[in-house]
């Protein structure tokens, strides 16, 4: 199974806005490690509007 493209480009997009890594610092995290930090942020956004 591989793991789609444009699900790599959004996984890299979001990490790099909200975190402002560069490209290469994302690129050199493991999958598992990539996709923590994507559902975290999403944990941080959501929470946040919420107390809005």
């Amino acid at each position: 199974m591989t793991y789609a493209t444009d699900r790599i480009h959004d996984e890299i997009a979001y990490i790099a806005y909200h975190f402002h890594w560069s490209l290469e610092d994302i690129l050199d995290l493991e999958h598992r490690d990539r996709r923590r930090y994507a559902e975290q942020i999403a944990t941080l956004v959501t929470r946040a509007a919420a107390e809005r």
